[in-house]
């Protein structure tokens, strides 16, 4: 096994690069910047929907009330991504860029918008039946938007980067100049969607968006088969056990999927049919990732209520909360679960094992697949549950979910319980030896001299008299050490927003203890740039520590510090206040 695990980690190194690959990124950051869409529309679906369950049904004037937000929002899903893919794609291109010619997003994500709308949109006419078409503008648009986006990005990045633009005069102000710097690569990305959309429509009779889905229609059936599934969830988990963020890579590649399923779920229900789809959003916050990547919710619990090893009680039950909560880094490198061999199988299995479950519940059991999004730090059992609508059926696949979870990570978490058991006793033996060699040390000493007593007796008067004086007329060590500090402002980055509030929340208690005043933030990393520029230093956790070569090229350009933490270093600084303060001198430092 642990032949295997090195061999694995042997391509570490191009999981990175795979997962730092700009295009991913951008598809991965621009995702992630439109959902509060996704979220804030779901809000609204469960009030209109779920009083079904109960038998009450609301007049139809009032149900379009309560859906208007969700059309209006999820509905042009697509049209936001696309948007906000062009500026993470921009971002990307703008670290290879010249400081003085940069690309302008703004500029991008409009020219994005207009070349989304033309390859989805029917022209626009007289006649009502025509014009913008919403058949596309939702999730089933969504690789249409990435497509716009990065044929977006490649004009700009060829015009700006050579120089294929209208120069004003010095005298004009540079809003102005700017505007004229982008008509050109405007012009010519919109002119080159304007005239691919022609050939397209006349040679095969439908829009580009419809035909994108048709080429990729098979592939999402495939992925949302048991193997497809297995492949997708064991890869997610694979490349999180050898350190790498799994769904950096595995998720732009489904997005589209994800958001597909979870839309065509909740038509199926509203129109009383069978949701059928399993590879949807909330089935992989929820049921594969129950917990966290490698399903870790159970494992958890088994560590914080059954463990013998003292170690690994405290680590649990340190670990519990946040897990509950689908944060399970503190656990994953602190029990530790990621590269240690005792728990590849159990890692890799325990979520292929629930979205298999989950599809016989779909297939065979005639369970509706999810329909509602709820935020992704939603308990497990409640998202799953509430992700129904409240189908008594889930409640049902929750309860042997779960105790499926705890039966698969059992005989292993069992295994190393003894280890850590006989390691701990292995320690307690050598600390009794060591005692009692002092022991006989001192008795061969013999008694200490008067004089001895005396001045032991003078010195522990002397501490005595120390420990009762005021706290005040001591001045303190510590807060002379991080002095440095008062006044600098720390951003915490982690892939969701999560992991990162861990150690922004040790620094401002440790600051707050010895009277530093420091500021820190938590933030997910591909929505910091706007905000980067106003802190002294960004600290990144362990899963987007792959991204810190693009970080430093942003830090750079904008004078502050960056720098980047490792498994069990950033588990280390969490729960050390002091620790975590002398790295944050440590790197303003350097």
């Amino acid at each position: 096994m642990e032949a295997l695990i090195a061999w694995i980690e042997k391509g570490k190194p191009f999981f990175n690069k795979v997962a730092a690959n700009k295009y991913l990124k951008s598809i991965r950051d621009g995702f992630i910047s439109a959902m509060p869409i996704v979220i804030f529309s779901s809000i609204f679906l469960l009030i209109a929907y779920v009083p079904n369950i109960w038998g009450f049904t609301w007049p139809a004037e009032i149900e379009a009330i309560l859906t208007k937000p969700y059309n209006y929002s999820m509905g042009i899903l697509a049209l936001v991504v696309s948007a906000t893919t062009a500026k993470h794609f921009t971002d990307a291109l703008n670290r290879d860029m010249p400081r003085n010619n940069q690309i302008n997003f703004i500029s991008t994500m409009i020219a994005a918008m207009v070349g989304f709308l033309i390859l989805t949109s029917d022209p626009i006419s007289t006649d009502t039946a025509s014009g913008f078409s919403n058949a596309y503008m939702g999730s089933k648009g969504l690789i249409t938007a990435f497509i716009s986006a990065f044929v977006v990005g490649g004009f700009y990045k060829f015009c700006i980067g050579h120089n294929v633009t209208i120069k004003m005069p010095e005298q004009v102000p540079p809003n102005i100049s700017q505007t004229f710097k982008d008509i050109i690569p405007f012009g010519a990305s919109v002119t080159f969607f304007w005239i691919f959309d022609l050939f397209f429509r006349n040679a095969f009779g439908f829009c580009f968006a419809e035909g994108v889905i048709r080429v990729f229609q098979p592939i999402f059936t495939a992925a949302d088969g048991y193997i497809g599934l297995a492949i997708i969830y064991g890869a997610m988990s694979l490349f999180w056990f050898v350190g790498v963020h799994g769904p950096s890579i595995v998720e732009p590649a489904i997005s589209a999927a994800l958001m597909t399923g979870m839309t065509e779920n909740l038509a199926a229900v509203q129109a009383g049919q069978h949701a059928t789809h399993v590879l949807a959003l909330s089935t992989q916050y929820f049921v594969v990732c129950a917990g966290g990547t490698g399903a870790t919710l159970m494992a958890c619990a088994l560590f914080a209520f059954l463990s013998k090893s003292k170690e690994m009680k405290a680590v649990g039950r340190a670990s519990i909360i946040p897990v509950l909560f689908n944060v399970n880094e503190p656990f994953l490198f602190g029990a530790p679960i990621i590269l240690n061999p005792v728990f590849f199988i159990p890692m890799i299995f325990a979520p292929i094992c629930n979205v298999w479950l989950f599809k016989i519940f779909v297939d065979v059991l005639g369970m509706n697949g999810l329909i509602y999004t709820l935020p992704w730090t939603t308990p497990s059992p409640l998202g799953i549950i509430l992700g129904s609508g409240v189908a008594p059926m889930a409640i049902v696949f929750t309860v042997i979910m779960l105790a499926m979870d705890a039966a698969i990570y059992y005989p292993f978490f069992r295994v190393y319980d003894k280890q850590m058991c006989d390691q701990e006793a292995e320690n307690l033996d050598e600390e009794a030896i060591a005692a009692k060699a002092a022991k006989m040390t001192d008795a061969f000493q013999g008694k200490a001299s008067a004089s001895s007593v005396a001045e032991a007796a003078e010195n522990s008067a002397a501490s005595a008299a120390a420990e009762a004086a005021p706290a005040e007329a001591v001045p303190s060590a510590a807060e002379g050490e991080f002095a440095s500090l008062n006044g600098k402002k720390v951003l915490v980055l982690c892939q969701g927003g999560g992991t990162s509030g861990l150690l922004a929340n040790a620094l401002a208690k440790a600051a707050q203890e010895h009277g530093i005043d420091l500021e820190t933030a938590a933030g997910a990393y591909g929505a910091h740039l706007d905000i980067m520029g106003d802190f002294d230093l960004v600290i990144m956790a362990p899963q987007v520590a792959s991204y810190l070569d693009d970080l430093r090229k942003d830090a750079d350009r904008l004078g502050v510090a960056a720098a980047a933490t490792q498994g069990r270093q950033y588990i280390a600084l969490t729960r050390d206040g002091e620790a975590s303060l002398r790295f944050v001198k440590e790197q303003l430092g350097k």
